[in-house]
């Protein structure tokens, strides 16, 4: 087994708060390994533009509270090209790096696996992402400080629904996934949630607001997932409207509210474990597999298996829960 003297570390895709802390775990432990650290900026784009910087512990000082990512993130078309991901190998070989932790989502796991098998690399992957849509994690990074900022959001938003008797649709990210709607909106106390997973359509919420009308009440939330296959919360606005007109409507998008931010406690120290872990993966001879949460304890999952799994997420006795909360 040859050994590792030189990790690179980068960002790729949509930012997610923890992304700091995941930097940060993978700087110190490799440096507590004796191994020499490079960050990489903007993610395969700056694999292809030689976009490297040496890091030490000073470099990662005071990020761990931080949401976004010191190593900033970019989306390369380039990089999906045979002499684009030539290129970036040429480049991190000639920096002397001879292994890779990638922190993204879905598209950062894609890469990363093709690259590892075209130039025998080898590569570790840490799970960042608001939507918490990848298989091998019970979390990923972001998903759990993604959800206080919903929470808090509805919670100021519900103040203005009971003073105005007002119903609020409230968009959150999940263009695949509902895990975020459902959370949020069970921890919310929202009246209806719509997501992508379920197949519910306007005649059940229709159903949910007369029922909520029936029994007085003024305001009502109901949360939309912007995946979910009614076409989101302006499209259900005016659906409803045309049913209910008397009912006074807003909407709210929360949009990119949601990925920034400083991240959760717990975000923090999922974050610090994963990058632990996949620098000592990394270290004994482990490659081409991405670093999760099962239960408590932190395990790997092949990338091929992890890529190749579009796991079911939303928790099915969190689902019977809304539906008898919502009633």
């Amino acid at each position: 087994m040859k050994k590792i003297t030189n990790i690179g570390v980068f960002t790729s895709g949509g930012d997610a708060p923890g992304m700091n802390a995941a930097i940060r775990a993978v700087v110190r432990t490799a440096i507590y390994e004796n191994i020499q650290v490079t960050g990489i900026y903007r993610g395969y784009q700056g694999m292809i533009d030689a976009d490297f910087v040496n890091m030490n512990r000073r470099s990662v000082s005071s990020i761990i509270q931080h949401g976004g990512t010191i190593l900033k993130s970019a989306r390369c078309l380039e990089f999906k090209t045979k002499e684009g991901r030539q290129k970036a190998y040429e480049n991190i070989k000639a920096h002397g790096i001879d292994a890779l932790v990638a922190i993204g989502g879905d598209g950062t796991f894609t890469g990363a696996d093709l690259f590892s098998k075209e130039f025998e690399i080898p590569v570790m992957c840490i799970p960042g992402t608001i939507d918490n849509d990848l298989y091998g994690s019970d979390y990923t990074l972001g998903y759990d400080t993604a959800n206080n900022t919903v929470i808090e959001a509805i919670d100021k938003i519900r103040d203005t629904a009971s003073s105005h008797s007002r119903v609020f649709f409230v968009e959150v990210m999940g263009r695949d996934s509902g895990c975020i709607a459902l959370n949020a909106g069970v921890g919310g106390g929202a009246e209806a949630i719509l997501m992508p997973e379920v197949d519910s359509g306007v005649t059940e919420l229709f159903d949910e607001l007369a029922l909520a009308e029936s029994r007085e009440k003024s305001s009502m939330i109901v949360i939309i997932a912007e995946g979910d296959q009614n076409g989101g919360a302006y499209n259900v606005a005016k659906i409803v409207k045309e049913k209910f007109d008397h009912l006074d409507i807003k909407v709210s998008i929360l949009g990119h509210l949601q990925r920034g931010g400083s991240p959760s406690s717990f975000d923090r120290v999922l974050a610090t474990r994963m990058g632990f872990k996949a620098v000592k993966e990394l270290m004994a001879g482990n490659s081409r597999a991405t670093v999760g949460l099962r239960g408590t304890s932190i395990v790997t999952t092949p990338l091929e298996e992890a890529l190749s799994k579009k796991e079911f997420k939303l928790d099915e006795e969190l689902l019977a829960i809304a539906n008898i909360m919502n009633k």
